[in-house]
């Protein structure tokens, strides 16, 4: 007997959950019908991340270290589904390293970043690094897996929790990427991916007066000084990343460097 099979929807992912965008759209993107997120869908993301911000920043550092290697195993978990989407194993094995390697400088980045300062006086000073807050991605077109990985992973290893837009283009890796997340130890809300047109997101993300960072490391030329100019209406920061590849420049982009004054004992 034959039977139709059931096809798969493809949602968004915001607070830990997969809506369907709330405007009820969708548009055809790899074969399939994907959510085309909406402002109101940006605006419930931002609130989202707002609420997970507290809990994630506050964390100690090797804890969210653990937790990046957990959401490493589960994408290595699925490597043969993604790799199926992406066209090959090799994009699949660097975004698990990429999110390997940003899980190891976890509890290390205190100690590179931040220092003990030389002063005039009975006073200890230090340097510490601290989160930025709410950090708004536009991810790149290409590569669909490892770009979004890439960009995402360096945010939040330091305690900033993030609003993704995905490739417009292929956005079913991102949206399998997601259903990764949801399956590890990473609280609701600390990451949230959205699917759609991205003229329609991009300037209201880059605007948003709750978004602490914005990330145009997919953004082509030609876009970034509208986007800049909307960034700069509330001072937010404005981060050029590189689609792919790892640094600690990465981490420390998100990052702010905080100067603590401490009276010496007698």
């Amino acid at each position: 007997m034959s039977r139709i099979g059931v096809r798969k929807t493809y949602k968004l992912y915001i607070g830990g959950a997969f809506p369907r965008s709330e405007s009820g759209r969708s548009y055809q993107a790899e074969g399939a019908n994907v959510a085309r997120a909406s402002r109101k869908d940006l605006r419930d993301a931002v609130r989202a991340a707002r609420g997970a911000f507290p809990d994630w920043a506050g964390r100690t550092a090797y804890n969210r270290g653990q937790i990046l290697y957990r959401m490493a195993e589960m994408l290595e978990a699925r490597r043969a589904l993604l790799a199926g989407l992406v066209g090959g194993e090799q994009e699949v094995d660097a975004a698990v390293d990429r999110m390997v390697w940003y899980a190891g400088w976890a509890d290390k980045l205190a100690q590179v970043l931040g220092s003990a300062n030389a002063v005039a006086g009975p006073y200890f000073n230090f340097t510490v690094p601290e989160p930025t807050g709410v950090v708004g991605i536009l991810c790149p077109e290409e590569p669909a897996l490892e770009g979004i990985v890439s960009r995402i992973a360096p945010a939040i290893v330091g305690g900033n929790t993030v609003v993704a837009v995905a490739s417009e283009g292929r956005p079913l890796a991102a949206v399998e990427l997601a259903e990764a997340f949801a399956t590890s130890d990473l609280p609701a809300g600390v990451v949230n991916i959205l699917t759609g047109r991205r003229h329609e997101l991009a300037p209201w993300l880059a605007g948003h007066m709750d978004v602490n960072a914005v990330d145009l490391g997919g953004v082509c030329d030609a876009e970034q000084a509208e986007l800049e100019r909307l960034a700069a209406e509330n001072v937010k920061r404005v981060v050029h990343g590189k689609p792919v590849g790892h640094s600690l420049w990465e981490i420390a982009a998100f990052l702010e460097l905080k100067t603590v004054w401490h009276p010496r004992g007698r």
